[in-house]
């Protein structure tokens, strides 16, 4: 369930540069997509990581550029303006289930345009977790970068657009990435109250990272978090 109380949302210029029409992938795109996917994306962030008092209005525009090379997407920017890259490539490949899978992929992608990374100390792994669990309702990872690309596929899951190879598993850590730790995050979003999640990106915005900051938001450390859900796996 989507938070009650939803932030006033400040829609930024979408831009669409296609760099070759010619590639088979642009076409496959073009006959997928909607502007509302963006739009439903930016809403996203919105919903799952503020509130109306916290709601950022700082990005003004957000480019997506679709063109050929190895892997999925990648954002990066200033405050203002952000570019997400979707590779032409990797849109063929998902050929089967284009619309889903571009409408996930761009999701996540602006999640990163608008979370927070903790002056770019956040582990990768949390990052996009939280990116990947908004997906599932609107229907990359031993380094210090992993709870950013986390948060992104926490969005993504809430968001309704879980692609249909994650699976629920638990493992040696809880910063694994994408869907080992949006699930988690989910779980922990269940357990402890809704907009956990929430205060976790809140805190990230003007400090440096640091593991305390689960004790602060849900009274317990992250590894007792996660032994508890791994825990809850094994009864299921």
């Amino acid at each position: 369930m989507a938070p009650s109380a939803l932030p006033s949302c400040h829609i930024p210029n979408f831009v669409l540069r296609v760099e070759d029409l010619n590639h088979q992938g642009a076409a496959v795109f073009l006959s997928n997509f909607h502007r509302d996917i963006l739009q439903s994306a930016v809403e996203a962030s919105y919903t799952w990581l503020y509130t109306p008092l916290t709601a950022p209005t700082h990005v003004e525009k957000i480019t997506l550029v679709l063109r050929s090379f190895e892997g999925v997407a990648y954002t990066f920017g200033s405050d203002t303006d952000k570019e997400i890259h979707l590779s032409l490539d990797y849109v063929v490949s998902a050929l089967s289930r284009a619309r889903d899978e571009i409408t996930g992929v761009l999701v996540h992608e602006v999640v990163h345009c608008y979370q927070y990374n903790a002056k770019d100390t956040c582990p990768s792994g949390f990052i996009e977790g939280i990116a990947g669990r908004a997906v599932f309702l609107i229907t990359r990872i031993a380094t210090s970068s992993q709870f950013i690309l986390v948060v992104t596929d926490f969005v993504r899951l809430n968001a309704g657009y879980a692609p249909p190879h994650w699976q629920v598993s638990g493992g040696d850590r809880w910063d694994a990435g994408y869907a080992t730790t949006a699930y988690f995050l989910d779980w922990v979003e269940k357990r402890c109250g809704k907009g956990s999640v929430r205060k976790l990106n809140a805190y990230m915005k003007d400090q440096t990272y640091d593991p305390h900051i689960f004790v602060t938001v849900t009274g317990d450390t992250v590894d007792t978090l996660w032994c508890l859900y791994c825990e809850h796996l094994e009864r299921q």
